[in-house]
């Protein structure tokens, strides 16, 4: 069967093109936007990409189009599907019908930390021989794939709250149907697609409403807005985590990266790993919950935990240069910015965070997020803003409550320039962007490492 996809390059529709192609089918697709690391999987996967949505990508009529939510009524390549009729479905129903069905599905939902605790459960899982499928919006570092189809009954998916499809108004976790359900936490975002926080609850009952009475769900121990959609009814056993929860952690080192587990007051097993952050540890108490549902033992989940070897783009160090390291997160709410930046600060100390955020999410552009921004950028010591040109909202006024020294550039390359002058051995330059940011990590890196040379060529005169 043929396969197109439209909105190809997403971390999303990239993974159902991996899995389409891992059952033998002829994949194709398209996208504006293409870049590494998902435009890489793709290529090495021999899917043929065409750039942007013209028509004449159909010259060759696909057997069926799946189309991405990233693409909206008015864009040519959905106008042709509907004026051909084309057969075309969505992502998420794709997955259901052809890859979830007849399987044990462990999904991760909440607002944040989806990718990180979908590849920490996924890992806990291969190392213990259960050899999982698995579809997650980021690239795993023990795997080098997003996606696959795995070698046994168990499917790990990253379960989003965002809609369908333009036409399916629905979050895509509707269609997994989990027998193993984590819900991280839960805030508002997506205000493009959601009016309020409620809105949001009202799906993730939905989700509630599909896991079996024989399945499990794992939730925070506080998290008021789960609690309200728990209390909307639920018909399915639940355990906890966090503090005073059934599962708990007790820091061994400040910076996360050593705790012991604890369950139901019972010390368990310690943990020694390479993530950072109190948001990672719970992270990996909801995976280590999960993997026991399916029978894997509090031991082994611990000790594969030490062999994590992270996601890209979630706190990925991408060069060391002069004793700088430079960092690529895919934080994006001030929640996320926040704990990020905490995490880290927990691991270097007194050593000074640059912190170069790109708001580039719905949500940020929306301005939703402008009361809460400045604060989430407390612990840096160096923040540079980027104002797009098409935001709609100036970021003057966020950057004015910055109590760390703070920027506001309007060009990457400007960036680029000053925090290469800016930078001095023992800082650590924090970059976060849910998108491309111009390539601007590499660009950094370059510029450093060419400053790097002109240092040394000045040395030696």
């Amino acid at each position: 069967m043929h396969i197109h996809i439209l909105g190809i390059c997403g971390t999303f529709m990239g993974g159902i093109a991996l899995l389409a192609r891992e059952l033998g089918h002829q994949v194709t697709g398209c996208d504006a936007n293409v870049y590494p690391p998902m435009s890489t999987q793709l290529e090495q996967a021999g899917i043929k990409l065409f750039e942007g949505f013209a028509t004449e990508q159909f010259e060759i009529e696909p057997d069926i189009v799946v189309i991405g939510n990233a693409l909206s009524r008015g864009n040519p390549a959905v106008e042709y599907v509907l004026d051909k009729g084309l057969r075309y479905t969505s992502g998420p129903q794709w997955l259901a019908e052809h890859v979830l069905q007849d399987r044990w599905v462990l999904a991760v939902a909440g607002t944040h930390g989806k990718t990180s605790t979908a590849s920490l459960l996924a890992w806990i899982l291969e190392f213990n021989n259960i050899q999982p499928g698995f579809l997650i919006g980021g690239i795993p570092g023990n795997f080098g794939m997003s996606a696959r189809l795995g070698g046994s009954p168990f499917f790990v998916v990253e379960a989003d709250e965002y809609d369908t499809a333009f036409f399916d108004k629905r979050s895509k976790f509707v269609h997994y149907h989990p027998r193993t359900l984590i819900i991280n936490n839960l805030e508002f975002d997506h205000a493009d697609i959601f009016t309020d926080l409620d809105a949001i609850q009202t799906q993730f009952h939905h989700l509630v409403r599909t896991v079996p009475g024989n399945g499990l769900i794992i939730k925070p121990q506080a998290d008021p807005a789960v609690d309200e959609v728990m209390a909307r009814g639920c018909w399915t056993a639940t355990e906890s985590f966090g503090n005073d929860g059934n599962w708990q952690a007790k820091l061994v080192k400040s910076d996360g990266s050593q705790f012991e587990v604890i369950i139901n007051d019972s010390n368990q097993a310690i943990v020694n790993w390479n993530m950072l952050g109190e948001h990672n540890v719970n992270n990996a108490l909801a995976a280590i919950a999960a993997a026991r549902h399916v029978g894997v033992t509090i031991d082994n989940s611990c000790e594969s935990l030490s062999e994590f070897a992270g996601i890209k783009r979630r706190m990925e160090v991408r060069a060391v240069v002069s004793d700088i390291t430079v960092y690529d997160d895919f934080a994006h709410h001030p929640t996320a910015i926040e704990t990020t930046i905490s995490g880290l600060r927990n691991k270097v100390g007194e050593q000074r965070i640059i912190a170069i955020l790109e708001p580039r999410s719905n949500t940020m552009r929306m301005g939703v997020h402008a009361n809460t921004l400045a604060a989430s950028l407390d612990q840096a010591d160096m923040v540079y803003m980027y104002q797009p040109s098409d935001l709609e909202w100036s970021l003057g006024d966020v950057v004015k409550q910055i109590d760390a020294t703070a920027y506001l550039m309007d060009n990457t390359a400007a960036i680029i320039e000053s925090v290469a002058e800016q930078a001095t051995p023992g800082d650590h330059i924090l970059v976060m962007s849910n998108g491309g940011f111009d390539n601007l990590h590499e660009k950094l890196i370059s510029r450093l490492q060419l400053r790097h040379e002109q240092k040394d060529t000045q040395a030696t005169k």
